[in-house]
């Protein structure tokens, strides 16, 4: 009798506190680090490798990141790269997976899981954007057709490790996922933040400092340049997962394909000619974020020369306002409520007018696709040299910068 109480209560012990007696507090830290393994191996291995081809993997770190992923949420390689590729492919669209744009934030928001989880089982999705995905024995006869296992067995473990209180650290493992990158991303990355990049889709950067959800937080950044293994491009913009990557490739263990390109300014050309015209192309994301940079600067010193002349008008300082949020965008990224609003403004300021004209005109020159190559220079040249004479200082500085910049 006294042995089975002695067992009893070594088991009672054992479900109170598992092999590893911890804390509130140490099993709050076991989850922070649990998960945030899981959030580095999505977006390293899963986004960044996999699905963008952005690094290349030793195999060690690869089947790591493949076996870990496997436990912590039955991911499916080939399914999670399809799926994202088509998102990228049919961005905002009625055919993207996940858009807020198409389905709504409250329905990303709630039920991105869902919409992941319909959509990798489209065949035709597999099929066409899962290209190139692992397709070994242990992936089609482990990882792939046991995907819940590894779910199960995490929570063998957990319970194992922690007793009954691992259930918990089990179950904030499986939301982890669902709730930052299904949820977070695909939702609040389309319609909340900040942006660097005028992109033709609704990307944002949530926040500069890409610590929690690994990096992916710069969603506008990666829209931008998706083939890039690194996400920040601000200096005060910092990408944990980035980190990361430099780490494993410090060991041997990576291999960066790509980063994002940068503008480089040379000798000042007498004239813009191909080689300009090929660096304006390839850097148009930077080259319009500076251009919108100087517009905002534009209207600020008109909000502050209304402000100056002693204006009461507060309409007025509300429309000059609106226009240094808005005239920066794309025209069709301006929403109509405020369109009549922003021509005022333009009315008034013939160097707003100006640098919106110009703005449209720079940006044909990679927005036709009818228009040889030669013709696209004299374009450009034509662009400079009436910038340069428009006496305004902004686009003057601007035409300098441009006919500096190489390849």
């Amino acid at each position: 009798m006294n042995e089975t109480s002695a067992l009893w209560d070594r088991l009672i012990d054992w479900a109170a506190h598992g092999l590893v007696p911890t804390t509130a507090w140490q099993v709050a830290l076991v989850c922070l680090v649990l998960t945030h393994i899981t959030i580095s191996s999505v977006t390293i291995f899963l986004h960044r490798a996999q699905a963008h081809r952005a690094l290349t993997l030793h195999p060690l770190a690869a089947h790591f990141f493949r076996f870990w992923l496997w436990l912590t949420t039955g991911t499916v390689t080939r399914e999670w790269v399809a799926v994202h590729r088509k998102h990228h492919a049919k961005c905002e669209t009625a055919d993207d997976p996940h858009s807020p744009v198409a389905h709504g934030m409250k329905t990303v928001l709630l039920t991105g899981a869902e919409l992941y989880r319909a959509e990798a089982k489209n065949a035709q999705t597999l099929a066409k954007y899962g290209q190139g995905t692992p397709q070994d024995w242990v992936e089609r006869k482990v990882y792939t057709r046991w995907s819940w296992t590894g779910l199960w067995m995490m929570l063998a473990i957990d319970v194992l490790l922690f007793g009954v209180i691992g259930v918990t650290v089990w179950a904030v493992q499986m939301v982890w996922i669902p709730v930052t990158a299904a949820g977070i991303i695909n939702g609040l990355g389309h319609g909340w933040g900040y942006r660097n990049f005028e992109t033709p889709d609704a990307s944002t950067n949530i926040s500069p400092w890409g610590i929690v959800i690994g990096g992916e937080e710069l969603h506008n950044n990666h829209h931008t340049y998706p083939t890039s293994a690194k996400l920040s491009v601000k200096r005060y913009e910092f990408d944990i997962g980035w980190g990361y990557i430099r780490g494993l490739e410090m060991l041997g263990l990576a291999q960066v394909r790509k980063t994002p390109p940068q503008l480089r300014l040379g000798k000042i050309k007498q004239v813009a000619d191909t080689l300009t015209l090929e660096a304006l192309i390839a850097n148009r994301y930077e080259v319009m974020a500076k251009y919108a940079s100087a517009m905002r600067a534009a209207c600020q010193r008109e909000l502050e020369h209304l402000k100056a002349a002693g204006a009461t008008n507060g309409v007025k300082l509300a429309e000059m306002r609106l226009a240094r949020r808005w005239l920066p965008r794309d025209q069709d990224k301006i929403p109509l409520a405020v369109k009549n609003q922003i021509a005022e403004v333009c009315a008034q300021s013939a160097e707003l007018r100006k640098l919106v004209t110009m703005r449209e005109e720079l940006r044909s020159l990679w927005t036709r696709t009818n228009v040889s190559v030669d013709q696209l220079v004299v374009d450009l040249q034509a662009w400079c040299q009436k910038a340069e004479q428009s006496g305004i200082a902004t686009l003057q500085d601007f035409a300098l910068k441009l006919r500096a910049a190489r390849a």
